[in-house]
C-alpha cells in the first residue's frame, strides 16, 4: 500500500490500482492477493477462516452494545467508537479458555472478572473521559441501575468546557445478551443542574430493571449546554459529552 502524492487526488479502480481516501490521506494498491473462494475452502487457510468467524463475531457483538444503548450513543461518541469497541470483544473473546479456536465467544470471556474489567470505564467518546471530566464520588447499585453522586458541586467536581453554562446527568440499565442477541435498556430522567457552586446529592434512577437475560450494564451519560435567552444549546454539538461504562455485572 502507498500513499499517493502530488495534485492529483483519484479514488476508484484504475489500470488495476485502487485509489481511496482515508483520514491519512490519499492511498493507493494493487489488485492481488488470494481468492475468496479459496480462503473459504483451502485447508492451508483454517487458521484464517478461524480468524475471520472470531472477528466477524467480536465486531457483531460491539454492534449489539452499541445497538442497545442507541439513543445515549447519538448524544456522545467518537468517529472510532466502533473500531475501539470491536477491539476490547477482541480481548474479551480471548479469554474464553473453554471453546476451540474459532468458535470463542465473547459471552464465555464477559463472563470472568477480567472480563467485565475490560469493558468497565470503556468510553465512548474519546474526546470526553469520565476519568478526566467526573471528579465526585457515585456508588450504584447493581440492583436497580441508581447512580448516586454523593455531595456533587458542579462548578469543582466537572471539568466543564469553555462557554458551558449547564450540564445534564443521565443514567441508563441496559440488559445485553450476546449469545441470542436480545437486549433492553432503562433511562433514567435527565438531571439538569446550572454549573454552580450548589453541593447537593443526585440520584439517577432507571425507571425500572430492564427485562430479559444477559449481562447487566450500568452507563451514565454526561452532557453539555450553553444557555442563551432561557433556551438550552448542546455545546459544540455533544464534542465535550461523555458516555462511559460504569459497571459490568
Amino acid at each position: 500500500m502507498a500513499k499517493l502524492g502530488g495534485i492529483l487526488k483519484i479514488e476508484g479502480t484504475l489500470d488495476g490500482m485502487t485509489f481511496y481516501k482515508t483520514k491519512d490521506g490519499h492511498l493507493v494498491r494493487t489488485k492481488g492477493g488470494v481468492s475468496k473462494d479459496r480462503i473459504q475452502n483451502d485447508p492451508a487457510f483454517v487458521r484464517t477462516r478461524e480468524n475471520g468467524a472470531e472477528f466477524g463475531a467480536s465486531a457483531s457483538a460491539g454492534k449489539l452494545l452499541r445497538t442497545s444503548i442507541r439513543n445515549l450513543l447519538m448524544k456522545a461518541k467518537d468517529a472510532r467508537v466502533a473500531s475501539r469497541l470491536t477491539q476490547a470483544m477482541t480481548q474479551i473473546k480471548n479469554l474464553d479458555s473453554t471453546s476451540d479456536r474459532g468458535e470463542r465467544k465473547v459471552s464465555i470471556g464477559l463472563a470472568t472478572p477480567e472480563g467485565k474489567e475490560l469493558l468497565k470505564g470503556f468510553n465512548f467518546n474519546n474526546r470526553a473521559i469520565i476519568g478526566s471530566v467526573l471528579f465526585a464520588p457515585y456508588t450504584i447499585d447493581t440492583a436497580t441501575g441508581e447512580i448516586t453522586l454523593t455531595d456533587l458541586n458542579p462548578m469543582n467536581d466537572i471539568a466543564y468546557p469553555s462557554g458551558a453554562t449547564h450540564v445534564s446527568l443521565t443514567s441508563a440499565y441496559a440488559k445485553v445478551d450476546f449469545d441470542t442477541g436480545e437486549n433492553s435498556i432503562e433511562i433514567s430522567p435527565e438531571v439538569n443542574l446550572p454549573i454552580d457552586n450548589t453541593t447537593a446529592t443526585q440520584s439517577l434512577v432507571p425507571p425500572a430493571v430492564p427485562s430479559g437475560t444477559g449481562f447487566d450494564f450500568m452507563l451514565i451519560l454526561i452532557e453539555f449546554y450553553q444557555e442563551v435567552n432561557g433556551s438550552q444549546y448542546s455545546l459544540n454539538n455533544g464534542a465535550f459529552n461523555v458516555l462511559s461504562v460504569v459497571e459490568v455485572a
